[in-house]
Order: C-alpha cells, then sequence, then structure tokens
C-alpha cells in the first residue's frame, strides 16, 4: 500500500446508501466511534481519486451512523460513494499518547520478527474486538495481532519497521 499521506488520516468508511435521500451509511474507526462526529473536513478516498466532502448532517444509527453529505441528493449518488475511506487533517485530531498510534502510520511498515526474518509489510488493519490486527502482504499473507509487549515487541515509525515476537511459519 506503499507510505500514503501522512497529512490525512482514515477515520471511518462509507459503507452504503441510506434511504433514497441520498444519505450514507457510516462506520467509525475512531475510538470511541462517536468522536467521528468531532472531526472535519472530511475526504473521501474513491478509486479515481479524492474528493472533498461537506458533512451536513450526521447522527448514530444502529452500530454506526447515517450522513448527509452536500451534493448527494438521491440514493444513486449515495451507493457511488460506498466503500469509500473517510479521512480526515491529521491535524484536527488529538497526538497519540506515548504507546498509541494511529493505523495510517503503520500502514506500509515492513513487519520483522525479532530475529530479523522479514515477514512482509502491513496492508491494512482490522479490529475485532479483542485487539487490534495486522494484514500483511509478503510471501504470502498473514494476520498478527497488533498485542504491544506480547506480540509487538517495538515500532519504529522513523525505521518504517514493526518488530514482532512471532513465528515465521504461523
Amino acid at each position: 500500500m506503499g507510505e500514503g499521506n501522512r497529512d490525512w488520516v482514515v477515520v471511518g468508511r462509507i459503507e452504503g446508501a441510506y434511504g433514497v435521500r441520498g444519505w450514507v451509511r457510516v462506520r467509525s474507526f475512531t475510538d470511541p466511534p462517536a468522536n467521528i462526529l468531532d472531526y472535519e473536513p472530511w475526504r473521501l478516498q474513491l478509486p479515481q481519486g479524492h474528493r472533498d466532502c461537506e458533512r451536513l448532517e450526521m447522527r448514530p444509527h444502529g452500530k454506526g451512523f447515517v450522513a448527509q453529505l452536500a451534493g448527494v441528493d438521491d440514493r444513486d449518488a449515495a451507493a457511488a460513494l460506498g466503500g469509500a475511506e473517510i479521512e480526515v487533517p491529521r491535524d484536527a485530531l488529538a497526538a497519540a499518547g506515548p504507546g498509541e498510534y494511529f493505523w495510517s502510520d503503520l500502514l506500509g511498515l515492513d513487519v520483522v520478527t525479532t530475529t530479523g526474518e522479514w515477514l512482509g509489510q502491513v496492508e491494512t488493519m482490522m479490529a475485532t474486538g479483542a485487539n487490534d490486527v495486522m494484514v500483511l502482504v509478503g510471501d504470502r499473507r498473514r494476520l498478527i495481532p497488533f498485542v504491544q509487549d506480547s506480540v509487538v515487541q517495538a515500532v519504529d515509525l522513523d525505521a518504517r519497521e514493526i518488530r514482532v515476537d512471532w513465528d515465521p511459519d504461523f
């Protein structure tokens, strides 16, 4: 996935259309999820590029949120945004505390074992409820829990490397 744009951070995803008037279903990646309501401006990451996005209204709905976006006036326009990642400027967020990382900072980092064996690069992150999981691409796809001190031994953002205590055969 590469380094990405470090000035923007992914905070959620548009899951699809909601209703017939152009509203969209939003999944928050923030902790707690309601923090997504505090962040603006939004920029959508779409297959064809980025699109600035003005949020007119947003409210909790079920396990996520629904939002009305400027210029999105019908179900077809809302459905076309399905899968778009929602980004906000990094300076709109509080700084990560010691030992905390934005998922976007981990994407593209090399993951190596404590003995220096390369396992792959972080392609994406997943929340499982119990802990976050790194999805690696390399010689094969690997899922490694992002559990600091037991699995993740060190994260070096400058060296773009995560050192893990992990059996390469897993």
